[in-house]
């Protein structure tokens, strides 16, 4: 288990405060080559004889005709094989940083220079604050943050192959009129698959779903707490 941040848009950590958002996807980097055709996670046996998930992923292509062994990538310099991890695990806490403000009096102060009992201010809440100046979730100290993710599931695919539940996992929202649609970044409704895909254009630019990147698919539970406030109350 390991403790890290993880930034999201205030569109995105109001559907986490809502409920509405358990997934979340991220590009891989680097990108597998043209060839790979799907990936998979190997098992390995434990201290305990057991076989378990390794945490690592390669790439494969399909066996061609006539037969012979499958390519796998990442390969380093050398053309020896190694693997890639994604950035979180299952088990990892994920402490939200998010858009934020503090008083204006605090405007010339670094945020490793405030503490944690100064009055932060979340744009999420409130996108027409205007009072102290605006900081990036970037730069949110872990204190500061008030949403705490578990992950508790880890998988790594094409961004086109989301199914329409993931979609809504995604945090997308649904219409009060028409039950089967979704809210989309335009304003209007389109049905789950649909709406996420214009979501993802709207955050990562025009083209990016057409590209179709290889994507870990962070599967998570919400707590609404500050990530060291967890232990202390369980305490």
């Amino acid at each position: 288990m390991t403790d890290r941040p993880i930034l999201f848009s205030a569109p995105m950590v109001r559907a986490l405060l809502e409920g509405r958002k358990s997934q979340t996807r991220r590009v891989l980097k680097p990108q597998p080559p043209e060839w790979a055709k799907f990936c998979q996670q190997p098992t390995m046996l434990n201290a305990l004889q057991q076989w378990v998930p390794s945490g690592l992923w390669a790439w494969s292509e399909e066996e061609q005709s006539p037969p012979r062994p499958l390519r796998r990538w990442p390969v380093n310099a050398d053309g020896e094989h190694y693997w890639l991890r994604p950035r979180f695990s299952i088990g990892d806490r994920l402490y939200v940083r998010e858009h934020w403000r503090t008083a204006s009096v605090h405007d010339k102060t670094p945020p490793r220079d405030l503490h944690s009992k100064t009055i932060v201010e979340y744009v999420a809440d409130n996108d027409n604050l205007t009072v102290g100046k605006f900081r990036q979730g970037m730069h949110m100290p872990r204190w500061a943050s008030r949403l705490t993710l578990i992950v508790t599931d880890v998988r790594v695919e094409r961004l086109q192959d989301i199914s329409e539940a993931d979609a809504i996992a995604e945090g997308i929202e649904q219409s009060a009129k028409f039950p089967d649609r979704y809210l989309t970044p335009a304003g209007d409704y389109a049905v789950p698959k649909v709406a996420y895909q214009r979501l993802w254009e709207n955050i990562n630019g025009a083209g990016s779903w057409e590209a179709n990147p290889w994507v870990a698919a962070y599967t998570f539970t919400v707590i609404k707490q500050n990530i060291d406030q967890i232990e202390k109350v369980a305490a």
